[in-house]
């Protein structure tokens, strides 16, 4: 069995090295020398120069996973492959893709032959060795054939991935994932956050973390992520105050207004990613004037 792989940041390496050890040949690519160099020598793991030599090296109807951000990169790498592929060859679009986009591709490919499937992947950088959550849309004939390697990249062969439904259904599936994560962060970030504002009741943070982890009903894998940051660095010192989004939030937040489904906890924690990113500044500038002009209030000045 052999897939194609492109893209090598730490979860396109992290699959790669995690289907070479479940038998997999994997040829990859990465535009980047550096990712490329750092996984050759790798048993059943083969890099290659372009995307050309990619789709030589591999045989029959060809499976060729893509491992890249959202947008630009994944639009531009299936144009390249469309003239190197051939009918019945299938390209999976592991990335965080916009599931309308996907489900766009797919008839498109579609009319050229090719299989498409649209993968939504959760596990992080932890996934080479805990396994990969796989929400998979696509046709039922094209997610037969990739079967096998869902087996081998999600944690057990019968859990942890799932034929979501027709194009479009693995990332949509993806992008309400990625929304309830930004809710329960929130809600962990800003339960912490209380609990050590009261100083004067002593509460070990850190060890509290550790307990919850423990029956809690609020146990999770975040809450295990939250327990070893502050085990580490419990005033979180030298962090930034700065929450990035990768627009998955602002799909779902999108999706549930146009739908007329409420979403208060995700919209509200995508609200305070923003705010983190200096998009709250102006306004509290202007709200902290009016209260100097209504009430004459002292305006505290930038250092």
């Amino acid at each position: 069995m052999q897939i194609g792989l492109v893209g090598l940041g730490r979860m396109g390496a992290g699959m790669a090295q995690r289907l070479a050890h479940g038998g997999v040949d994997v040829v990859c690519h990465d535009q980047a020398e550096g990712a490329r160099s750092a996984m050759r020598g790798a048993a059943r793991i083969e890099c290659a120069e372009n995307l050309a030599a990619l789709c030589a090296r591999l045989t029959g109807e060809r499976i060729i996973m893509l491992m890249l951000p959202a947008g630009t990169a994944v639009e531009d790498t299936i144009r390249d492959l469309l003239p190197l592929c051939s009918a019945g060859d299938t390209i999976v679009d592991g990335g965080n893709s916009y599931y309308r986009d996907s489900m766009r591709r797919a008839l498109a490919l579609s009319q050229q032959g090719l299989r498409y499937i649209d993968a939504g992947v959760s596990g992080g950088i932890h996934g080479r060795d805990q396994g990969y959550c796989l929400m998979l849309g696509g046709t039922r004939t094209s997610i037969e054939i990739f079967a096998p390697i869902a087996k081998l990249l999600a944690p057990h062969a019968e859990n942890g991935w799932l034929h979501c439904g027709p194009s479009g259904a693995g990332h949509f599936a993806k992008m309400v994932h990625n929304g309830i994560e930004y809710g329960m962060m929130q809600a962990l970030a800003e339960g912490f956050a209380l609990l050590g504002a009261r100083k004067d009741l002593d509460i070990d943070v850190a060890r509290l973390a550790e307990t919850w982890r423990y029956g809690s009903v609020v146990r999770s894998w975040l809450l295990d992520l939250c327990a070893g940051v502050l085990k580490d660095n419990e005033t979180l010192s030298g962090i930034a105050p700065v929450v990035a989004d990768s627009g998955e939030g602002r799909w779902t937040a999108l999706e549930s207004i146009e739908l007329g489904v409420p979403t208060p906890v995700m919209t509200l924690a995508l609200m305070s990613r923003f705010s983190s990113q200096g998009g709250s500044d102006y306004a509290r500038r202007l709200l902290a004037m009016m209260r100097a002009s209504f009430g004459g209030h002292a305006i505290p000045r930038e250092k």
